[in-house]
């Protein structure tokens, strides 16, 4: 309720796309609840993307920000509602650009082109997030930040794949086109092309050494990372599907099994 001062934002990694949302994350550290926090006075003033500043980025750190973003774009995309004909363009630009740039930046650092277009990937995947809201991936993924510390984009990254998995035919249409976009699979049925692109996203992962599951979740914490999670996605994300505590147990129990 309270003007700020002038906000510029300088962003250090291409993943959250804080200069360009009104997202904040904040964690209670005595009960290790992650919130998520919005608000139109986070949007910066300014942002200043400036390759140069992502140039010593690790690989590891890169292609789990990296991943972030993608997560934005494509839950963004997939959402039943909210989209704008600007959401929509910017997440499927976005998507387009992590496929062709991400890797690139993961094997090279020093590549001056791939780091640019992943900031500006990173951004436009934040306009769409902010605009059309994110789903499921989020919810989970940032009880697994709150209690075991897991950084955010090697959540997103893993949980991304299985939540598309879970969804099904709710979301072939838009993930059919992705893939048509990015080249993955240009032919064919909309499940094939949808399941093409969860494959591809799999395949990143595993080329960029991020893992298929996770092994670090204990079975006492589940039903806290149930509650935590349907309570950020129900009903403030419009998600393709709406989750129970079934099946949200179900997907957990997935990225426990599949690690």
């Amino acid at each position: 309720m309270k003007k700020l001062p002038p906000f510029i934002a300088v962003p250090t990694t291409s993943g959250t796309g804080s200069e360009t949302t009104i997202a904040a994350v904040i964690t209670d550290d005595e009960t290790h609840h992650k919130y998520a926090v919005m608000d139109l006075q986070l949007v910066p003033k300014y942002a200043v993307l400036d390759p140069e500043m992502t140039r010593g980025l690790p690989p590891k750190i890169t292609a789990a920000t990296g991943m972030d973003a993608l997560t934005h774009a494509v839950e963004a995309y997939v959402c039943w509602t909210y989209n704008t004909k600007e959401s929509l363009q910017c997440a499927e630009e976005a998507t387009v650009a992590i496929f062709k740039y991400l890797e690139r930046a993961y094997q090279n650092g020093d590549d001056m082109e791939a780091r640019t277009e992943m900031l500006i990937a990173s951004f436009k995947a934040g306009f769409a997030f902010t605009r059309a809201g994110v789903g499921n991936v989020h919810a989970i993924a940032h009880t697994l930040g709150g209690l075991y510390n897991t950084p955010h984009g090697l959540a997103n990254a893993v949980i991304l794949p299985i939540v598309l998995e879970d969804y099904g035919e709710a979301v072939y249409p838009r993930l059919s086109r992705l893939a048509e976009l990015t080249g993955v699979c240009t032919s064919g049925t909309q499940e094939q092309k949808a399941k093409a692109f969860i494959k591809e996203i799999r395949a990143m992962n595993q080329r960029m050494d991020i893992p298929t599951g996770f092994d670090h979740i204990q079975e006492k914490d589940i039903p806290q990372m149930i509650t935590w999670a349907l309570k950020e996605a129900n009903p403030f994300y419009p998600v393709p599907v709406v989750y129970d505590r079934d099946r949200c147990n179900k997907v957990i129990h997935r990225i426990i099994d599949e690690a």
